[in-house]
């Protein structure tokens, strides 16, 4: 084994690619979605060294053209639940004995194999399997997961970095970072490529091993991330993919000894019923399942009577619409004051009024389809319901089709209800709710952003007023875990805006930081005595005689 204390490559975020007309990476990447496009993948579990088909298999297809197939993967059972937790079990003695710059170097070469070879394949495969444009594949899938891996990487070795101090001469402190003891359970969302690498290679990376799940419309891209992790060297076992339904996999993974910890992204519903029954199983684990996740949010934008107009307009709209509002961070309520309101509403009705909706392949398109018919039905029945509502009134959008894609136009309505449904329910697609207060009850409407919604992920204030800057940032210091002045909530960067959030939003351990990867640890001190004392009695114990 080699031996020394080694430096980790300086982490640099991975620039994104502009894909302009006639750009060598545009060229590239239609090149690979007409490829993917072409052929029909056969999509196996990937469980130890096997790549295992059931026969029972289901279609994938793009959102944005649900006719058409990319392939079929064969879904699994309990049975093959227990086999991928049998293979992590199996492999995790020679994964965490394996020198930490081993494991350090396969995931330093799985980022540049994705910024590399596998970028146009891996941002292909999001845009076509979760119907994201061009750039916003490129964001997710290419340069955010190179990020995760680069930087956690080099938190890796921060943390085994840290000791304690040396306390007096004849004893030598040391504190060791060992894996959890037993095997973790990722639980992976459709909308973040990025997030569905993340979640297992953050854990794995710390010498655990991982039983795998994403979800059923997320498939078709973690294929290619499991693709690159076979090519980076990661053994087989120390990450086990698997395509089975959630009951399923929950009754095999959390009644099993051996359940070491779960991270999760996904609704906050989902996150409870977990976390209730990890609860109701605790007895029967060797050690307190650590619980990770982040659940989702109902974003702000609050501006203030001395914020830029236009700012704030392309702030929500981008802020709102980008990958169809579908993301944990999409704002989704804002509070306009008065005096800002028709500036604001002009501004944004001729941006919309230029964005083209459609499939990704056209990358001209602004706004795509939703991800499914299920949630399709969700967001066209709160529209709807707006519709006919007296106190709410819809000045953008409202229609929505699902005859070829699953298209919703970006809808923006304004409630003079500031507890109207649509100000307090998240609902994960392209709908903005605006509320617009009194330009002279700034600190009231402060209050309302903060006791609105359950949820605390991310939130925003756009002010050229610094007293109403700082007014906001103490009175929302609750209210979101990633917090943005004079800009839109989205779009957190890995070792620069660390993600998460609290209350309803999850156990905010920030992704994309050294509070996450602790969480993949237990500790262990050892004191060493070099020379151990022979005699028990202390000088107190001696007569004064």
């Amino acid at each position: 084994m080699l031996k020394g204390f080694f430096n980790i490559p300086n982490p640099v975020n991975e620039p994104v690619k502009a894909y302009a007309a006639g750009s060598p990476e545009r060229k590239e990447l239609q090149a690979a979605v007409k490829e993917a496009r072409a052929k029909q993948l056969d999509v196996p579990m990937y469980i130890g060294s096997e790549e295992v088909r059931t026969g029972k298999t289901r279609p994938m297809s793009p959102p944005h053209d649900h006719k058409h197939i990319l392939g079929h993967f064969h879904e699994g059972d309990a049975s093959h639940v227990k086999q991928a937790i049998n293979a992590a079990l199996g492999a995790k003695h020679d994964w965490e004995n394996l020198a930490w710059e081993q494991r350090a170097a396969i995931f330093l070469k799985a980022a540049d194999l994705i910024a590399g070879p596998y970028r146009a394949k891996i941002n292909a495969a999001t845009m076509l399997g979760q119907s994201k444009n061009a750039m916003q594949a490129e964001i997710d899938a290419a340069c955010e997961f190179i990020d995760f891996l680069r930087f956690n990487v080099k938190y890796m070795s921060e943390i085994y970095a840290q000791q304690p101090p040396v306390s007096g001469n004849g004893v030598w402190n040391r504190l060791e970072q060992r894996p959890l003891e037993g095997f973790v359970f990722a639980l992976t969302p459709f909308n973040f490529t990025a997030i569905a690498g993340n979640l297992p290679t953050s854990a794995a990376m710390m010498g655990n091993t991982i039983v795998w799940k994403p979800a059923y419309t997320q498939i078709y891209s973690a294929n290619v991330l499991m693709e690159v992790f076979k090519e980076a060297g990661v053994p087989d076992g120390v990450i086990n993919l698997i395509y089975v339904d959630g009951p399923t996999a929950g009754e095999v993974i959390f009644n099993h000894p051996d359940f070491a910890g779960i991270h999760f992204t996904g609704s906050t519903g989902v996150f409870q019923h977990i976390w209730k029954t990890i609860g109701g199983n605790i007895h029967k684990y060797k050690s307190y399942p650590r619980i990770v996740g982040e659940t989702g949010g109902k974003d702000f934008v609050i501006a203030h009577k001395s914020a830029d107009a236009k700012g704030v307009a392309v702030g929500l709209v981008r802020g709102a619409f980008e990958f169809q509002g579908q993301k944990c961070s999409a704002a989704s309520r804002a509070y306009i004051p008065s005096n800002l309101w028709e500036d604001v509403k002009k501004y944004m009705l001729e941006d919309l009024a230029s964005i083209k909706m459609g499939g990704t392949e056209d990358f001209t398109n602004f706004v795509n389809a939703v991800i499914d018919e299920k949630s399709f039905d969700k967001i066209e029945s709160y529209i709807t319901s707006a519709k006919v509502n007296p106190l709410t009134e819809i000045i953008a959008g409202g229609n929505c089709d699902k005859s070829k894609g699953y298209f919703i136009e970006p809808t923006v309505i304004v409630t003079q209800d500031p507890m109207y449904t649509t100000m307090c329910e998240e609902i994960f697609g392209p709908v903005l709710t605006i509320y617009v207060y009194n330009e002279e009850h700034y600190e009231e409407a402060l209050e309302l952003v903060d006791q609105t919604s359950p949820y605390a992920l991310t939130g925003a204030v756009f002010s050229q007023d610094r007293y109403a800057i700082d007014l906001a940032t103490q009175k929302l210091k609750n209210a979101a875990g990633n917090f943005y002045i004079n800009d839109k909530p989205t779009g957190a960067v890995v070792g620069q805006q660390p993600f998460g959030g609290a209350r309803a939003s999850g156990t905010n351990d920030k992704a994309g930081s050294m509070i996450n990867l602790l969480r993949w640890v237990s500790p262990r001190t050892i004191k060493e005595t070099f020379v151990s004392a022979v005699d028990y009695r202390y000088p107190f114990l001696e007569s004064d005689k």
